[in-house]
């Protein structure tokens, strides 16, 4: 049966998965029937952060749309899928509801539980079983290499230290920190360009780490640094220009004590 259009109406789920099959469809739109998996996926992480950017600014109406546009990915995925005989919107359904009960059994069987520590330590202990991981270097090795760099490295981490593998505190975070800082000073100096990057990494990700222990999400934590730069160049940029210089035939010296200016203002 063809697509009807419902005036006045509110759609549904069904309506969308019929929506998408059209534009698949001969006679449907000639840019989405050559669309695979490849040539879409980075649609489905842009939609993911518009998601995220609607959250952050508590709009439920921008909220609302965003989360259509991620579930209309969700949907052209798996009708990519569907069409070739493979699995349906239903099966993805299926799947993760059969998931949240094997992983709940404290809700949906006799598994008791004293609190959120005993939960997540169950979540952990069935999601590796589920998945074969018979070490914790399996789990490590499930962390999808596609996250964000900043996001792989803290799950890591976390496995690690749900393994026993942790400082005590973050005295001793810190002090690898300042560890792998002067080992970037060393391969600074030896010119070894590898090893910069090799230091440099080491670097990132124990910083990764003493936010863990500072109990910040580091991904945030950028995200708000380089808001706070922008904000202050902006300042810098205001009060040069107020003087009526330009950045261009300025030292770095200027500069930078224009930028302790900015650096002290609110911007």
């Amino acid at each position: 049966m063809a697509f009807q259009y419902k005036d006045g109406q509110n759609y549904t789920v069904d309506d969308l998965v019929e929506i998408i099959a059209k534009l698949r469809s001969p006679g449907g739109c000639p840019w989405d029937a050559e669309q695979t998996h490849e040539s879409i996926k980075k649609n489905l992480i842009e939609e993911t952060y518009e998601v995220i950017e609607a959250i952050n600014k508590a709009d439920s109406d921008m909220l609302r749309e965003e989360l259509g546009d991620l579930l209309m990915q969700v949907v052209f995925h798996v009708r990519l899928e569907s069409e070739k005989g493979g699995f349906g919107l239903d099966d993805v359904a299926d799947t993760v509801c059969r998931k949240l009960i094997e992983r709940h059994p404290h809700v949906f069987a006799d598994t008791q539980v004293s609190g959120v520590g005993d939960v997540l330590a169950n979540w952990d202990a069935i999601k590796r079983r589920s998945k074969g991981h018979d070490n914790r270097s399996d789990a490590m090795l499930g962390v999808p290499r596609e996250l964000p760099a900043l996001m792989r490295s803290a799950k890591i981490q976390q496995k690690a230290a749900s393994a026993g593998f942790d400082w005590p505190d973050i005295v001793g975070a810190l002090e690898k920190l300042e560890e792998e800082i002067g080992e970037l000073k060393q391969a600074l100096a030896s010119g070894d360009e590898a090893a910069c990057r090799e230091e440099l990494g080491d670097i990132l990700f124990s910083a990764v780490n003493v936010s863990r222990f500072a109990g910040c999400e580091p991904e945030e934590a950028l995200t708000e640094a380089s808001d706070k730069f922008i904000a202050r160049f902006m300042k810098l940029e205001h009060l040069i220009r107020q003087k009526g210089l330009s950045m261009e035939s300025m030292s770095i010296e200027e500069l930078d004590s224009f930028w302790h200016i900015a650096k002290s203002e609110k911007a």
